[in-house]
């Protein structure tokens, strides 16, 4: 019988993959024991209670509430939620811009097509880390100071200290706001599935739905006491209070990782804009539809069948490419593991959970953008 087996390719595949199993475990093992038993010898702690030990280093900016005061799991918490921050508007604002961008590059206008295909090659051909650093120090020194800030919009400033924005304060139980918005987006997201059943639920109601349920949360949190103000920045001796701060370092990042994302994206449009055939921009000619028409509702759906997959791996490479942000300065995770690692000794452990994190938010973005490409894929039958 044991014969019989060993000449079953199935049989003789399983026995392969489980050896190389083995062994892999027992490499990892090795390192493990050995690096463990190191580090003791050297008198370097091993483990992960460190994350229950105050921090006792602040952070200069963050989304959540920090304090020196907090825990080293706490400053990994703040770290991580920069770094979904920063990855977020940086997606998102440089699709927008490489979508303009793309198009631009297929312009009949021939000074708009050469504008942009410069943009792309200058951009897409230098180092992203040269583009941050000069950004960096443009923000630091080429902008003028607080007494003699730019004031493009009303109650919006720009000066070396940062750009400070009108912001929104909220007195009160604020759980009761984000319960609004958590049962609105379920709502929104049913009504939206619903829609593609059954015709008679059009976008005009599903409108006139968003509004009533704006109008209803507005009312409830009225009722509850909540006070909704907009507090201005105002100039107050030699810098602004009030309103909301966006520091250098942060603009720095966010006009270097969108303009450097937004060429390559913008690549990835124009080609797979022009994967999509000329017949079918006949075709909506041929129907009566205007150029702009039949690439929002022709061109673009095929198209993106194309652009899904390399913007997926773009979008990935946005991600990682925030850790560059510690050459400005800006704390997100890889700058505040850093600081951990010189306070606590424990790098080991530290690269470990940052390398969990990022890819966790790897696998993330990877499952939602397969999930959307299913989506818009063509369906054989």
């Amino acid at each position: 019988m044991l014969a019989s087996l060993w000449y079953s390719e199935r049989a003789r595949n399983w026995t392969a993959q489980i050896c190389l199993l083995l062994a892999c475990v027992a490499v990892f093992t090795w390192l493990y024991d050995n690096t463990v038993t190191n580090l003791t010898a050297r008198g370097i702690r091993v483990g992960l209670d460190f994350l229950g030990r105050q921090a006792n280093f602040p952070i200069s900016e963050s989304v959540v509430d920090y304090d020196p005061s907090d825990t080293f799991f706490w400053a990994f918490v703040v770290g991580l939620t920069n770094t979904l921050f920063l990855s977020l508007i940086a997606i998102v604002l440089s699709t927008l811009l490489g979508l303009l961008v793309g198009l631009g590059r297929r312009s009949s206008n021939p000074l708009t097509a050469a504008v942009t295909g410069v943009y792309i090659t200058a951009i897409r051909n230098t180092p992203l880390i040269v583009q941050l650093l000069f950004w960096y120090a443009l923000a630091t020194t080429a902008l003028p100071s607080p007494r003699n800030a730019f004031n493009p919009v009303a109650g919006i400033f720009v000066s070396l200290r940062g750009v400070y924005l009108p912001r929104l304060h909220v007195e009160g139980d604020t759980n009761l706001l984000w319960a609004i918005a958590a049962v609105g987006a379920a709502l929104l997201v049913a009504a939206v599935r619903y829609r593609r059943s059954h015709e008679r639920l059009t976008s005009r109601l599903i409108s006139m739905g968003i509004v009533a349920y704006l109008a209803a949360g507005i009312g409830i949190a009225a009722i509850a006491g909540l006070d909704a103000s907009i507090t201005l920045p105002e100039l107050k001796g030699f810098n602004f209070v009030g309103g909301m701060r966006l520091s250098s370092e942060f603009s720095a990042i966010i006009i270097g990782l969108v303009i450097y994302t937004s060429a390559f994206i913008a690549e990835i449009i124009r080609g797979g804009i022009d994967a999509v055939g000329k017949g079918q921009w006949e075709a909506g000619r041929a129907i009566g539809l205007t150029d702009r028409q039949t690439l929002s509702k022709i061109v673009i759906p095929q198209a993106l069948r194309i652009i899904i997959p390399p913007m997926t791996t773009q979008y990935l490479s946005t991600v990682k490419n925030t850790t560059l942000a510690l050459a400005v300065g800006y704390p997100e995770l890889g700058l505040v593991v850093g600081t951990v690692i010189n306070q606590t000794g424990q790098a080991i452990e530290s690269i470990v959970i940052m390398l969990a994190v990022f890819l966790s938010i790897s696998l993330s973005v990877s499952l939602f953008m397969n999930w959307y490409n299913r989506r818009v894929a063509l369906v054989q039958r």
